[in-house]
């Protein structure tokens, strides 16, 4: 079995990805990893703050009420991926300035914003997010925001799916 090693972009997104999983959001799954000189400073996932009961136990206030996605964020008890994830690179009083964020959906406004104010300067997304506000923000602020490619996507979950393959018994 021929085995190539996967780019760093392709890599980083595949740890997002995995990040993902330990999401607890009944809508979607949303995983985001930091990273700074091609090194991983702190990933983090969509749910419910520390110590609070996850949506998996308490049910989606914006599913019972029929809000559309993109819509009345603050009505969610979860912390969005990338907001996690810069709240723990703080929390272990790791440095985000200058560092790239890999997302698997592109940024909502909050995010945005927090990711602008974190210094963060480059976000890679794999899927898009409906919020004209996040676009605008990221229009004005000049920080590089990059889709994945799609077929690169595919190859990363191919990639990591073959990583798991490989270590079985």
């Amino acid at each position: 079995m021929e085995y190539t090693r996967p780019g760093w972009d392709t890599y980083f997104t595949a740890v997002a990805m995995m990040a993902a999983t330990r999401s607890t959001c009944l809508r979607r799954q949303i995983g985001a990893v930091i990273t700074l000189d091609r090194q991983i400073v702190s990933t983090g996932y969509n749910g419910a703050p520390s110590k609070t009961a996850h949506c998996l136990e308490t049910g989606c206030l914006r599913e019972m009420l029929g809000v559309p996605s993109g819509e009345r964020q603050e009505m969610c008890r979860g912390s969005h991926a990338e907001s996690n994830a810069i709240a723990q690179a703080a929390r272990m009083g790791i440095a985000t300035d200058g560092a790239t964020v890999y997302c698997t959906h592109e940024p909502c406004s909050f995010c945005t914003k927090v990711i602008l104010n974190a210094g963060i300067v480059r976000v890679v997304y794999m899927r898009e997010y409906p919020d004209k506000l996040a676009t605008d923000l990221r229009e004005e602020s000049k920080v590089k925001f990059e889709r994945f490619p799609a077929d690169e996507a595919a190859a990363a979950a191919k990639w990591m799916w073959r990583s798991f393959v490989m270590f079985k018994d």
